[in-house]
């Protein structure tokens, strides 16, 4: 069993793990079924990875602010603040270079402001208060709904699911 110093060691752990699953299943589906959609209103498989991309940061930017408050801008603003840089990544190849470095860096900043700091209130989206700590294991869940969203695209352009594939094989 794993040991923790903490409980912000044991969100981010668990992050690793969903962002792994997360890159496991973009890494399944082929380049060129990258703009695939279930239905026109949906977003692509590209366009959903690159929105996981901008919602990590953002939350990144925000919990790591001594000012951080998800009502500082409207949701839109925030991602551009923090994001908008991700939209340039459009290749497997850089979608998936981006999720680790950016994971990696957004780890780094967790670590950097320590537990206690991810202990204090932040203003959330719905203007209630909420722990630091709370909001990141909001948006790991975030990551975790859309490699469902993406596990269920795989299926849909007739490829096993990353995760499926890991299970049958063990």
């Amino acid at each position: 069993m794993t040991e923790f110093n903490s409980l912000l060691d044991e969100a981010l752990e668990s992050w690793v793990g969903v962002r792994a699953g997360l890159i496991g299943e973009i890494e399944n589906i082929p380049s060129d079924q990258f703009d695939f959609r279930l239905t026109p209103e949906t977003r692509s498989i590209r366009e959903i990875a690159q929105h996981v991309m901008e919602v990590a940061l953002m939350m990144t930017g925000e919990l790591c602010r001594p000012d951080g408050n998800f009502q500082r801008k409207p949701f839109s603003k925030l991602i551009d603040f923090y994001g908008a840089h991700v939209r340039e990544a459009n290749t497997k190849k850089e979608i998936i270079s981006l999720l680790k470095s950016s994971h990696k860096d957004s780890d780094k900043r967790f670590r950097e402001v320590g537990e206690i700091f991810m202990l204090q209130l932040i203003t959330r989206f719905d203007g209630k208060k909420g722990t630091r700590l709370a909001w990141l294991h909001h948006g790991i869940g975030h990551e975790m709904y859309h490699t469902g969203q993406l596990t269920a695209f795989a299926r849909a352009i007739g490829k096993t699911p990353a995760l499926t594939r890991l299970i049958e094989a063990s």
